[in-house]
C-alpha cells in the first residue's frame, strides 16, 4: 500500500474523530433542540463548534469515498472503528468524562479487531476465471436437471 493510501486511512480516522467530538461539544453548549423548530435547528450550524464538526465530517466523508474506490468495505470500515478508540481518549482527557472499566474493555476489543482487519489485504482477490466457470457449469447443470 502506498503512502497516499495510508494518508487517506489516517484522514478517515482523524476527521471522523474530530468531527464527532466537535459536534458533540457544540451540541452540549446549545442544549436541547426541538425537531419541530426548523429555524432553531438551522441556527445551530452557526455555532463554531458545530460548524467545525460538520466541516471535519465532510472531510471524513470525502476520504471515506476515496478509500472505498480502491479498497473493500471490509477493510475500510474497521479503519473507521479506530476513530471510536480516539473519541474515547478525547472524551476522557479533553472533556474529562469518566470511562467505565467495561467501556475500556470494549475499546481494547475494537483496537484488536482493527489490528486483525488491517493485517489482511485491502482488496479481496478475485477467484480465477476457470474456477468461476466450473462453478457456474455445475449450477447450470443442477438447474437443468
Amino acid at each position: 500500500m502506498t503512502f497516499r493510501k495510508y494518508l487517506v486511512l489516517a484522514g478517515i480516522t482523524i476527521f471522523s474523530t474530530l468531527g464527532d467530538s466537535l459536534l458533540a461539544r457544540g451540541m452540549k453548549d446549545i442544549g436541547n433542540i426541538p425537531l419541530h423548530d426548523l429555524s432553531g435547528f438551522l441556527l445551530v450550524i452557526l455555532n463554531p463548534w458545530v460548524a467545525l464538526g460538520i466541516l471535519c465530517l465532510l472531510a471524513f466523508f470525502s476520504c471515506y469515498m476515496s478509500a472505498l474506490s480502491w479498497a473493500d468495505l471490509t477493510y475500510v470500515l474497521p479503519a473507521t472503528s479506530l476513530g471510536y478508540v480516539l473519541v474515547a481518549f478525547i472524551g476522557h482527557f479533553g472533556f474529562h468524562e469518566p470511562i467505565s472499566p467495561t467501556r475500556w474493555v470494549g475499546i481494547m476489543m475494537i483496537a484488536v479487531g482493527v489490528g486483525f482487519a488491517a493485517a489482511g489485504p485491502s482488496v479481496t482477490p478475485a477467484r480465477p476465471v476457470l474456477e468461476r466457470e466450473a462453478h457456474s457449469a455445475v449450477v447450470t447443470q443442477d438447474v437443468n436437471s
